[in-house]
């Protein structure tokens, strides 16, 4: 599991147009706020990134880039992307490989993958990892907290 003050995995996946994204094109350049989340589509997934969408600005005049991560392939992340207007990149972690190196544990019995939020300063490492499956909208508050003390 990856707490905080460790560095944080370095990865590349396919993004909503199938194309590579690698994390380390924003080492030593800007912080990230990467979160992972279980499903395109669902409910809670919708609230979670429509309130990334909502303050996308806000992560913007701070420098930060905000990256969503999930299961799905990216064809549901196209879809969900144009559907809920997204500006940000979202990855598809087929595997739960990346899921597997931050250490994002199952939730409810295993069923569901879970939903945790980690920000990484310019250098690559963790400020702040943030754990709940139920509080949506609050990842959002944390993760800004976390970055007003950068």
């Amino acid at each position: 599991m990856i707490k905080i003050g460790d560095k944080a995995p370095v990865f590349s996946l396919k993004d909503q147009d199938n194309k590579d994204f690698s994390m380390g094109q924003f080492l030593g350049k800007k912080p990230l706020v990467i979160f992972f989340y279980p499903k395109d589509f669902t409910p809670g997934c919708v609230k979670e990134v429509c309130a990334f969408r909502d303050q996308y600005q806000d992560f913007q005049d701070k420098g930060v880039e905000v990256v969503g991560i999930s299961s799905d392939g990216h064809k549901s992340h196209e879809k969900f992307a144009k559907k809920h207007n997204l500006p940000f990149t979202l990855l598809s972690d087929t595997n739960g490989k990346i899921r597997k190196q931050f250490g994002v544990p199952s939730s409810l019995f295993g069923l569901l993958p879970g939903r945790m939020t980690f920000v990484i300063d310019d250098k690559g490492i963790v400020i702040m990892r943030f754990n709940n499956q139920f509080g949506a909208d609050k990842h959002i508050v944390e993760s800004l907290k976390a970055l007003n003390k950068l």
